[in-house]
Parts: C-alpha cells; sequence; structure tokens
C-alpha cells in the first residue's frame, strides 16, 4: 500500500508538471501569436459602427476621416450604421465585440453624456471602452430672431432678469449638449429659462427665426445656414476661444462669465481591452488623415475644428468631459422629458 500511494503521488505529481508544461506552452503561443497580430494589424476590414443615421454629423465626420484612413491602413473601413436608443444601441454592440481592432465605434459627446441621465445603461460608456482619438471640436452657437432686441450676453441676461418667466429656449432634445448648454448658462447667469425640447435641431430653429423661442443654444454647422441667410443673430460662441469659422463672435467666457466652455465633439473608441499598439496606430492614422487639407477643408466647411488627440490625451478628456456634463445634470435637475 505504501509503494502504491508513493506511485500515485509520482502519477499525479508528473500530471501536474505535464499539465503545466501544456499551459506555459498555450500561453507562450498565444502571447507570440499575439504579438504577431499587433505588429501586422490590420490585415482585413475594419467595421466602425456610427449609432446614428447616415448623413447625421456623426456619420459625416466619422466618414471623412475613415475614408482617408484606409490609405494609410492598406484596409477598407466600412462604416456600419447602427442607430437608436441615443446612440446606445451601437454603442453596446462595439462593447460585446472582440477586443482585436477590427470594430471601431465613432460618436459624439453624447456618449459621456447618457449616463447622468439613463441610469438603467446596459454598459459602461467609460470603463467599456478603450479611447482612440478625439477627431473634432464643435462650437456651439447663441443665436437669437433677427429682430431680437438682444444683441449680445449682456442684452440676453438684462432681458430675462426683466422678463422672468417669459424667456424661452429650445434644443435638439432633451439631455443634448445644446439643452445642457442652455442650462449651464441659466446657473452661470443666475436667470430663469424655460427649455423647449424638439425633436431635431431643425423644428427649433425654425420655431426661433419665427419668434416662438427667445434663444438656442445649436451647432455651428446646424445654424449657420439661417445666420447666413439673416433669419437669425448670432451673438456668441460657447467654446473657450474664438471659433475659426466665426472669428468676429465673442465667447460667452468673455462676455463676463469665465470659464464657460461647452462644445460638441466627435470621436472614435474601441472596445475594452484592446491592445496599446493596435489602438496608437489607429490614432496615428487619424491624427494624420487629421492634417490632409481636403480633410480640414471639409471639416472647416461644416464648423468643426480637428483635434488629433493621442489616446491618452482621448482618456483624460473623456474623464473630464463626463464629470462636467454630470456635474450640469445634477446642478440643473435636467432630466428627459
Amino acid at each position: 500500500m505504501k509503494h502504491q500511494l508513493k506511485v500515485v503521488q509520482s502519477s499525479g505529481s508528473l500530471r501536474r508538471v505535464l499539465l503545466g508544461g501544456l499551459v506555459i506552452g498555450a500561453l507562450s503561443v498565444a502571447t507570440t501569436s499575439f504579438a504577431q497580430t499587433a505588429a501586422t494589424f490590420p490585415n482585413q476590414s475594419i467595421r466602425m459602427i456610427v449609432p446614428y443615421p447616415p448623413g447625421g454629423p456623426t456619420d459625416i465626420t466619422a466618414r471623412v476621416v475613415a475614408a482617408e484612413m484606409m490609405k494609410s491602413l492598406g484596409q477598407n473601413v466600412v462604416i456600419d450604421n447602427r442607430p437608436g436608443a441615443s446612440g446606445m444601441i451601437g454603442s453596446e454592440m462595439v462593447t460585446k465585440s472582440a477586443p482585436d481592432g477590427y470594430t471601431l465605434l465613432a460618436n459624439a459627446s453624447i456618449h459621456v453624456i447618457n449616463p447622468s441621465v439613463y441610469p438603467d445603461m446596459r454598459f459602461d460608456a467609460i470603463k467599456d471602452f478603450t479611447p482612440i482619438t478625439q477627431l473634432a471640436q464643435v462650437p456651439l452657437v447663441l443665436v437669437v430672431p433677427a429682430n431680437s432686441p438682444i444683441k449680445s450676453v449682456k442684452d440676453l441676461v438684462e432681458f430675462a432678469k426683466a422678463n422672468p418667466g417669459k424667456v424661452n429656449f429650445g434644443s435638439a432634445g432633451s439631455a443634448s449638449a445644446q439643452h445642457l448648454a442652455g442650462e449651464s448658462f441659466k446657473i452661470a447667469a443666475g436667470i430663469q429659462m424655460q427649455h423647449i425640447p424638439y425633436k431635431g435641431s431643425a423644428p427649433a430653429l425654425t420655431d426661433l427665426a419665427g419668434g416662438q423661442l427667445q434663444l438656442m443654444f445649436d451647432s455651428m454647422p446646424s445654424a449657420t445656414p439661417m445666420i447666413n441667410s439673416g433669419k437669425l443673430r448670432a451673438i456668441a460662441v460657447t467654446t473657450a476661444t474664438r471659433a475659426k469659422a466665426r472669428p468676429d463672435l465673442p465667447t460667452i467666457a468673455e462676455s463676463g462669465f469665465p470659464g464657460f466652455d461647452i462644445s460638441t465633439w466627435y470621436a472614435y473608441w474601441a472596445p475594452k481591452g484592446t491592445p496599446t499598439d493596435i489602438v496608437e496606430k489607429l490614432s496615428a492614422a487619424a491624427a494624420q488623415a487629421l492634417k490632409n487639407p481636403e480633410v480640414i477643408a471639409k471639416y472647416e466647411a461644416m464648423g468643426a475644428e480637428p483635434v488629433g488627440s493621442t489616446p491618452a490625451q482621448f482618456a483624460s478628456y473623456v474623464e473630464s468631459e463626463a464629470k462636467k456634463w454630470n456635474d450640469i445634470v445634477k446642478k440643473s435637475g435636467a432630466k428627459l422629458d
């Protein structure tokens, strides 16, 4: 029995050694294969999920850069539009994709706003994604009807204080950047304004031009046609510095509200766990595309300002933006209507 016991122990030890060797060998092969994958990426088409319909600002912004990235990456970048639920349907699809760099997300700043207004999201907008790069920043512009007596930020504050309960501002929808910009300005200026949500910027701008609203914070590309046609008057921009597309317009910050800085922006993400080498290669390809004169011209025509940040820079920006929007939502009490 003693002899048999020793044999069993010996066999168990041998089994453990053999199994250990197999595990180490498998890990070694996996590591080698992983390194080769990162070094040769990409060797097939890349799918970029845009969680909105074709033709919108996120779709256009993503396509312009993706088309140029194909040249440096040597592979097709296929846009896959998956609209719905404020971008959350398409975004969730990305979280369920393999973290190999072949499925990416192109989204807007609403990606980091959603967690503040949707308490039951099925994914974490920060932790379930790997930041690649911020593509562009788009200023919001404060606009009023062309015949409005309001001609400056100071005028707006004085008008609102003299007419309590009579100032309505429109937006593209509840919890949108346009809505929260208005809420943030209410807090900064200490004034009362009633938010009127619309299904998109177009109907809100139409009512603004018709006098049903007193003001609106809207994206530069969306508001510019009515500004140029004389139906609306632009008062100021919401970014920290003046917009390149309208350098004549002052910022709200320089109009008496230092630190006011709100914009919409567009970016690329990968699923959580995507290898650093692959993320850096994608980021570098996007940054190179954003330096192309044709890409710059297309962005500027939209009122967008190219960025091209590194993954680390964008990761830091995402965290700061998420905190900023969350603070605005909490302080204003903004909610879905």
